[in-house]
């Protein structure tokens, strides 16, 4: 299907996907298997510059926006998710400094994200606060010249890898979700520690770990935004990120999908191929409505974000749910046409099955998506 991408978004998704099937596909199973991190690929996505396309240009950065950053990591995922996801959760990290950080901080930091130097992180969820942000319990007080951080992240993506994390915290608990702030911390601050790193079932090459605070000095220069605005900051980010999930998932949709149709091209039951029984031809055609169904979705929003729109609440959890919902979908179908083949670590759609099941659940959970949709829906009628 014709999108009318610009020709450098074009330019950026042709690299992205030379990349993909050239390196990630390569690596991909083995990745995966041991749990090895991609720093390798990260370092070719750096050399490409692709790791700076939705920085803004004053900032070492393309100048693109939500748009660029999908087309990367669509393509990463048709082939990667694990990879893809540690592209993507530097821009989860960065997107906080370039809508609330200050200038210095911007120029400190935003370049270096650019260049590949820097590997971010966002660290929100805890033990007892997944998709309830405000009950965090993370504290953050002022002395001096530092604020002081002790508690816990559980389940953040690139922890132990990342160079700089993003961390919300508690600086006043009698004000609820207005009493949380944001920080930047980087990696050696005394008293920061990495702590277990998950054994997940699906995006194994990413790292997940969990982030230990114990007297965290974290200079007041630090601080992100105003105090008391990190529910506004995690919620702002999160909007203009849930597009690059649907991005993860409409990428690993399309992997299983093609590999889905080789295979029924290819294998023969009863004398003729897979791909002419018309069941199998009613799961393809119904593979590739929802697919670029998801794809309109989501390029869509990306456009409504990126044209400067104040509010796409709503566009961005629904394209982040119907995408999810769609790559859990296909790859269990991939799955189903490809038999026995499907099920073992032979062919990668069991991999893309396991990869798929994350985007339901990471960045807010879908139930928690459709009460965003629906809060918006009442707030308009």
């Amino acid at each position: 299907m014709e999108y009318f991408l610009s020709e450098e978004q074009k330019i950026i998704k042709k690299l992205a996907k030379r990349i993909s099937d050239e390196y990630v596909s390569k690596v991909a199973i083995k990745y995966d298997k041991e749990g090895i991190f991609p720093k390798d690929i990260l370092d070719l996505l750096a050399y490409t510059e692709l790791t700076g396309v939705y920085i803004p240009k004053e900032y070492g950065g393309f100048g693109g926006g939500v748009m660029e950053m999908c087309l990367v990591v669509e393509e990463l995922s048709r082939n990667c998710a694990g990879v893809a996801v540690s592209y993507a959760a530097t821009a989860l990290g960065a997107y906080p400094i370039i809508l609330y950080g200050k200038e210095e901080q911007k120029k400190k930091y935003l370049p270096k994200i650019a260049k590949g130097e820097l590997i971010a992180a966002f660290a929100l969820t805890e033990a007892d606060a997944g998709s309830d942000v405000s009950s965090i319990k993370t504290t953050a007080e002022k002395k001096g010249d530092y604020y002081i951080l002790n508690g816990s992240k559980h389940w953040i993506t690139n922890g132990g890898e990342a160079d700089v994390y993003v961390v919300f915290a508690v600086t006043d608990k009698s004000k609820g979700p207005r009493g949380i702030s944001a920080f930047i911390v980087e990696k050696g601050y005394e008293g920061f520690y990495c702590g277990k790193k998950e054994d997940k079932m699906g995006i194994r090459a990413s790292s997940t770990t969990e982030l230990i605070f114990e007297d965290c000095k974290v200079p007041k220069e630090n601080l992100l935004g105003r105090e008391g605005t990190g529910f506004i900051v995690a919620m702002k980010t999160f909007d203009r990120t849930r597009p690059g999930v649907a991005a993860m998932a409409v990428g690993i949709a399309q992997g299983a999908y093609e590999h889905a149709v080789r295979y029924a091209k290819e294998r023969v039951q009863f004398g003729q191929p897979l791909s002419s029984f018309q069941a199998i031809q009613h799961m393809l055609a119904d593979m590739y409505i929802n697919i670029e169904a998801a794809r309109a979705m989501l390029y869509s929003t990306c456009r409504m974000i990126d044209s400067g729109a104040k509010d796409f609440s709503k566009e961005s959890s629904a394209c982040k749910v119907f995408a999810s919902d769609v790559a859990m979908k296909v790859t269990t179908d991939a799955v189903q046409i490809m038999g026995g083949n499907g099920y073992v670590k032979d062919y990668p759609v069991e991999k893309m099955m396991r990869d798929a099941k994350v985007t339901q659940i990471f960045e807010g959970a879908n139930q928690i998506q459709r009460n965003i949709i629906a809060s918006e829906i009442i707030k308009e009628y």
